[in-house]
């Protein structure tokens, strides 16, 4: 049997226990009633809709053009500047007769290319007829518009025709003024020989002889 003093103290730990454990069984029942909110977001917080996905803007694709002609087009002119120096270059140094020849290969051709050539050796010549031909070369190759890469040369050919046509007709004409004047010395020359051998014949001829004086004597007077 319990005395009473222990029946009470252990009344009042049971029913601290009982406390305890209705303490612990409302916690429970609250947090399972309560399920957690989402994390980030406050409490009663109205749920946020999901923007609806933007169309994506297609890039257009141009389609590839042609490529021009003058993408090639400027090394061809190059090389055909560069072939004509050297061309230039070689001709320079050539002699009369395999000028003639050159001459003689191109002077049958009708492309811009080999009408510069044709011109280079003509002006290699320093003729006036050969001069004139490369002259007449030159301007037929200036007026065709599809040898634009080759005009800068024959302009500057042209110009240099042009200078070295002036100076031989500057030399012809000094040339013939030297014949003319030669002629008039060598005619001035035969003159002054014919006034000399005129003055030998005359100094040569012999002087008239006196008549000699009289040795008769004279008849004695009576």
């Amino acid at each position: 049997m319990l005395s009473k003093p222990e029946f009470f103290a252990y009344a009042g730990r049971a029913g601290l226990l009982l406390s305890s454990a209705s303490l612990v069984a409302s916690l429970l029942a609250a947090c399972a009633g309560n399920p957690p909110s989402p994390a980030g977001s406050g409490a009663g917080e109205a749920p946020t809709k999901k923007a609806a996905p933007q169309p994506v803007a297609r890039a257009t694709v141009q389609p590839c053009q042609a490529a021009t002609p003058t993408s090639t087009a400027a090394p061809a002119a190059s090389d055909e500047v560069v072939r004509m120096l050297a061309y230039a270059d070689r001709v320079r140094t050539l002699p009369p007769p395999e000028l003639a020849q050159e001459v003689s290969r191109l002077g049958s051709t009708s492309a811009p290319f080999e009408q510069l050539q044709l011109a280079l050796v003509l002006s290699q010549l320093r003729q006036s007829p050969e001069l004139i031909r490369a002259q007449e070369l030159l301007t037929r190759l200036l007026g065709n518009s599809e040898a634009q890469a080759l005009h800068p040369l024959a302009r500057l050919l042209a110009m240099r025709l042009s200078e070295q046509r002036r100076v031989e007709e500057q030399l012809d004409k000094q040339t013939q003024q030297v014949r003319d004047v030669q002629r008039r010395l060598d005619q001035t020359n035969e003159r002054l020989e014919a006034l000399k051998a005129i003055e030998r014949s005359l100094t040569g001829r012999p002087a008239a002889s006196s008549p000699a004086p009289s040795t008769r004597a004279r008849p004695l007077a009576p």
